[in-house]
């Protein structure tokens, strides 16, 4: 028995299609919170037949619905393992995580790598990889910024886990994906609105610390022109998109839509400021 007591948090709604393999893949933690925005689906039911721990909060953001969950993990939990209910942990990441958490008193923070899959397919090169993503925490160390594409600030030092996360993002359908990412797109727009007279720091794009990199090459994107054309070169011919065939080309031309919806509705939110 590992002497480090992990608790997995898991942020839910109406995840009934892939839950199941969320919480199998988390049977090594000693306790699962399922964090949930009130789903209307079997869900909960899900939840409760692998035995984890129901709390239930309306949704307003993504830092605040994090930070809501940090904060009921009982303080004689030492870590806290936070996934979406779409990542998997693969059996190579759990092994990595045990052994980390017994030989590592430096760090308060982990970064994980995501292979993101789309139609039966990894998303090597399209999906931007590799992106790392906070995901192992000390308790009480971590606390989560920014409404959407959260930003993560811990009070120590942070380290990497060279296995992955499987993440599963178009598990309920295209539908569903351009529907979140509609809605996405308004909160994106919104924090552009505020965010794009803020001053950019060019020295931030070479920074070590990926949370100051990519808050810097978001900032410097909000001025480039044809942003969501130059997003999609980006990824589909600079990363190599290509290479990931019909699936890499569609996941890019889906990224280049949702770019600019965000460009649409930041245009629309400037002209409506400007006339009230």
């Amino acid at each position: 028995m590992h002497r480090n007591l992990i608790t997995a948090i898991v942020l839910t709604k109406d995840e009934e299609k892939i839950l199941d393999r969320c919480l199998s893949a988390l049977h090594f933690v000693q306790q699962v919170i399922v964090f949930d925005s009130f789903s209307t689906d079997k869900t909960l039911s899900i939840a409760k037949s692998h035995g984890a721990i129901i709390h239930q909060r309306k949704f307003d953001n993504y830092a605040r619905q994090r930070n809501a969950a940090l904060d009921i993990v009982p303080s004689d939990c030492e870590w806290v393992l936070m996934v979406d209910a779409d990542e998997i942990v693969t059996d190579e990441l759990r092994h990595e995580i045990l052994n980390r958490i017994e030989v590592d008193s430096e760090n308060t923070m982990f970064r994980v790598r995501r292979k993101d899959v789309f139609q039966n397919k990894w998303l090597r090169h399209s999906s931007g990889y590799p992106t790392w993503f906070p995901r192992l925490f000390k308790n009480g160390h971590v606390r989560v910024e920014r409404a959407i594409n959260e930003e993560y600030v811990t009070s120590g030092s942070e380290g990497r886990l060279n296995e992955h996360l499987l993440h599963y993002p178009f598990n309920k359908g295209i539908t569903w994906w351009i529907e979140k990412h509609n809605r996405y797109s308004q909160m994106e727009a919104k924090l552009m609105v505020k965010e794009i007279g803020e001053p950019l720091k060019l020295w931030g794009l070479f920074s070590k610390d990926p949370v100051v990199r990519r808050k810097q090459q978001k900032r410097l994107s909000y001025h480039l022109p044809f942003r969501p054309q130059f997003v999609f070169f980006a990824f589909y011919v600079l990363k190599g998109g290509f290479l990931d065939g019909k699936a890499g080309y569609h996941f890019c031309r889906m990224r280049e839509m949702y770019e600019q919806m965000i460009s649409l509705k930041y245009d629309e939110l400037k002209r409506n400021n400007a006339n009230s």
